[in-house]
């Protein structure tokens, strides 16, 4: 048994989970719809996913134009729960709808993580590690930079995790299913599901459902992905280099385990947390070492519900909590730093807006990284990166430019040609300059 969460020492107040996923919303909802008010959201990752939200509302093969022109989706990252998305985004058309999403999506997870912390806890203590875990590293780096598919993936986890813990198999199955359909990497976390299950005693159903997620997504690696994809090849396979990064990948393991003050190392459940941090920590792009970006949320849950499960073994009932309110207000602390007013100023901003209102919809853009969210909803919108050989009718580039992908000589290079090739400075401000071609 993973841990028995009937016989609770306080049964947890009906009310607590969905009081806690209700502010947990609030908060992640205004945190990211502040970025995008501030520009501080991005075509990269943003945009690109609206794109692809946008095109399965009108019917079609979900394409993103900022990765390539016509570029599908789905040969990048096997991701088609983002349909479900699609009815909401025909009702409110724009990245404020996949943010609003993500942030629902994030809260609540919350609900399956207060319920199990109080059932072991009581209430108040696990009021306290529901705030550690509403502010944990991984949820609020995932808040704090755009909109990704992964979100789908963090309920799904919290929820079969819970069911792990009360014995309820079957439950935890359904609820780890759909991982299938939200990035190729997370069949494996419901092959681990199905580890957990034969170890505690459900073997036929464990190795079934591992055997299934296994075969799934070497499926879609070595299959599915490439067939769609226009080069041929998985878009992300990248290399390997298990041996670098110590430090940065000890750091992040460490700021993983350290918020549960390492009960969560007691757990069977925290088994659910090794596919990913498998494919990350033997990669060779360096971002999936630390603790930036999306890639540690759907750890998150996996790792406070082991703990929930864990310190009944330890018996060290106000240890985590501790350590688990500590870490959160830590992690507040550092993100908030970035929440900022951006790189405009107000009246700055409302001049961007002014100039970008120019462009007609359905239009076709090329637009820098920090600008085509404001143009995704009802134009055609290409990435400019100094590079592009493409020559749509309007350009939209901000002032000033990022460096990334490419150097700003890069850009400036490329918008200085695309004056002297035929395109005419319709607007400009200190800002951002929009062209187009006469």
């Amino acid at each position: 048994m993973l841990i028995d969460l009937a016989p609770a020492p306080v049964r947890p107040r009906l009310a607590l989970p969905h009081v806690v996923a209700a502010v947990a919303f609030a908060g992640y909802a205004a945190w990211s719809l502040q970025r995008l008010r501030t520009f501080d959201a991005s075509g990269f990752d943003l945009g690109i996913f609206e794109q692809a939200v946008r095109s399965y509302a009108h019917g079609h093969w979900p394409v993103s134009d900022l990765l390539g022109p016509g570029a599908p989706t789905l040969g990048d990252h096997f991701h088609p729960i983002l349909a479900l998305l699609a009815p909401f985004y025909l009702l409110w058309p724009s990245p404020a709808c996949l943010l609003v999403a993500q942030a629902f999506l994030f809260a609540l997870s919350a609900i399956p993580v207060t319920r199990c912390a109080s059932r072991v806890l009581g209430a108040r203590r696990g009021a306290v590690v529901a705030a550690g875990y509403v502010l944990s590293w991984g949820l609020l780096s995932a808040v704090n930079f755009d909109f990704h598919e992964v979100c789908f993936a963090v309920p799904m986890v919290a929820f079969a995790a819970e069911h792990l813990l009360r014995e309820r198999w079957r439950a935890a199955v359904w609820c780890a299913v759909p991982l299938v359909l939200v990035k190729e990497d997370l069949p494996l976390t419901l092959a681990a599901v199905g580890v957990v299950l034969v170890l505690k005693g459900q073997r036929r159903l464990g190795w079934v459902v591992a055997g299934f997620g296994v075969a799934t997504s070497v499926l879609l690696v070595t299959v599915v992905l490439p067939a769609l994809n226009p080069a041929g090849v998985y878009a992300h396979s990248g290399g390997l280099n298990p041996f670098g990064g110590a430090i940065v990948k000890v750091s992040m393991l460490l700021a993983l385990v350290v918020p549960t003050a390492f009960t969560a190392l007691r757990s069977p459940v925290l088994l659910l947390a090794v596919p990913t941090l498998l494919w990350r920590l033997a990669s060779a792009n360096d971002r999936y070492w630390g603790m930036g970006y999306h890639y540690s949320a759907v750890l998150m849950p996996i790792v406070f519900l082991a703990a929930a499960d864990g310190v009944r073994r330890s018996g060290r009932q106000w240890l985590f909590p501790a350590c688990a309110l500590l870490a959160g207000l830590a992690s507040l602390g550092l993100q908030a730093a970035h929440l900022t007013d951006g790189v405009w100023t107000p009246s700055q901003r409302a001049g961007i807006d002014a100039v970008l209102a120019r462009i007609p919809d359905d239009a076709t853009v090329l637009a820098s990284n920090r600008l085509a969210p404001r143009l995704t909803s009802r134009c055609t919108v290409l990435f400019f990166d100094g590079a592009s050989e493409e020559r749509p009718e309007w350009v939209a580039v901000a002032k000033p430019e990022q460096s990334w992908p490419t150097t700003l000589a890069t850009k400036g290079l490329a918008l200085d040609e695309l004056k002297s090739t035929g395109y005419l400075r319709v607007a400009e401000t200190d800002s951002v300059v929009l062209l187009h071609r006469g």
